[in-house]
């Protein structure tokens, strides 16, 4: 189904819902809807514009809505027709969260179905929905026309499974902060990943020195209290660590740093954490807006082998940095997965079985095609952030070279959220895939 366009702000929208297999190697059977809007700069809803498409960061975030997309959609209206898709389980695309996945009945009917909503399920929604978008616009004969990719994060990994099992849909890729890693094990993700987060808390108490006072005295008070979030939720010492989930991105230092000095206010007792507080903790640490996020946080690094066993859970131990009852200074964790959260975080407490068995899964199918890869002819360019926090460089540049013709940008301007933050990352990549730089 397609919506009538409308029109704010400047763009002209288009909705589209189509469905798609739950499982594309069943065609036949269930099936689930996927929503994607198209969005066009007023005035060039009738130019014989190119399509782009979005894929967003996660897993489990829904695209951007226009209204809120970050700096690289006004730059990509210029030159394309952007397709903005909610990837399965977000947004308008059949959501998946504790009251939906609930009718499933049990955990491993739960998992089973999520076991469908990674990278190689998301490539094949965007090829159903790129033939679906062709057809519509060109007519039959042109249904398998080739489409230019974005991808940011996630998105950048999806792109990676894109190349590996349909390249002959994409006219060319563009990835900015994430390059995965096409053969490691989860916990050589982790193992990496804890190490450039002790690298980001260390940044962030020399820019602010006098937090790590404040964060130890949180520390110290969640310890001794049993404090609740103005959701009920209760705030414990770890839950409170997982704080710096943000620190990869631009703004994320300064908005942790404003949040910590208004931690404390004086109660009756004496000393106690303000509702200010505790609801911008709550904003950060609730899983309630993205539990997929958290459900297949691990399984979207799984390609056969060895299960990822709560991966992120077992390398902390080589980190005592981050032992949240530790004599020594507070450390935020930063993009990682626990298995007790799904104790203590409410919108994930009835997707706590069904998360165990996905930890527990051993026979995840291969997300990369290392051959195809190593004779792939669309053109790639990609941003490589030299110290991201949520993507290794180390493991981003084993892949550049492990993929033909791509060109990596490497940039120390710009953190995680670069495209979003500022157009001349989308502005770079461009000119490189055109040749000009």
């Amino acid at each position: 189904m397609t919506t009538a366009p409308y029109r704010h702000d400047g763009l002209v929208c288009t909705d589209h819902t189509l469905d798609v297999p739950l499982d594309h190697a069943r065609p036949e059977g269930p099936s689930i809807t996927l929503f994607a809007r198209e969005v066009t700069a007023a005035g060039r809803e009738r130019d014989a514009l190119p399509l782009l498409l979005w894929l967003q960061g996660g897993p489990g975030g829904r695209a951007e809505r226009p209204h809120a997309a970050g700096a690289w959609l006004r730059r990509a209206l210029k030159d394309y027709r952007v397709v903005l898709m909610d990837q399965r389980g977000t947004g308008r695309s059949t959501p998946a969260d504790r009251r939906t996945l609930a009718v499933h009945g049990d955990a491993a009917a739960t998992a089973a179905y999520l076991g469908h909503f990674r990278a190689d399920s998301i490539v094949r929604d965007a090829e159903l929905l790129r033939r679906h978008l062709n057809e519509q616009r060109h007519g039959e004969r042109e249904r398998d026309r080739p489409w230019s990719v974005l991808g940011q994060s996630f998105g950048g990994f999806c792109a990676l499974t894109y190349l590996s099992l349909a390249p002959e849909g994409l006219d060319q890729v563009l990835v900015t902060g994430g390059l995965p890693t096409l053969t490691g094990h989860a916990d050589d993700v982790y193992r990496a990943a804890y190490a450039r987060t002790l690298a980001q808390n260390a940044r962030y108490f020399d820019r602010y020195p006098g937090d790590q006072r404040l964060a130890d005295e949180v520390a110290a008070h969640l310890a001794a209290h049993d404090v609740r979030m103005p959701s009920g939720e209760r705030l414990s010492v770890r839950r409170f660590q997982t704080m710096g989930i943000n620190f990869g991105q631009a703004s994320s230092f300064d908005a942790l740093h404003y949040l910590l000095e208004g931690a404390f206010v004086t109660g009756p007792h004496g000393p106690e954490l303000s509702d200010t507080f505790l609801r911008g903790v709550d904003a950060t640490v609730s899983f309630a807006q993205r539990p997929l996020y958290a459900v297949l946080h691990e399984p979207i690094y799984a390609q056969g082998g060895s299960p990822t066993a709560w991966s992120a859970h077992r390398v902390r131990e080589e980190f005592p940095a981050f032992a949240p009852d530790t004599d020594g200074p507070l450390r935020f964790t930063g993009e990682m997965i626990y298995p007790w959260q799904f104790d203590e975080d409410p919108a994930l407490v009835p997707l706590r079985d069904a998360a165990h068995l996905l930890a527990e899964r051993a026979d995840w199918p291969a997300l990369y095609d290392l051959d195809r890869l190593a004779a792939n002819e669309v053109p790639v360019v990609a941003a490589v952030y030299y110290d991201d926090m949520f993507v290794d460089r180390d493991h981003a540049l084993e892949t550049a070279d492990a993929v033909r013709g791509l060109r990596p940008w490497i940039t120390n301007t710009h953190a995680h959220d670069g495209v979003r933050v500022d157009a001349g990352v989308l502005d770079r990549l461009l000119a490189m895939a055109r040749g000009e730089i």
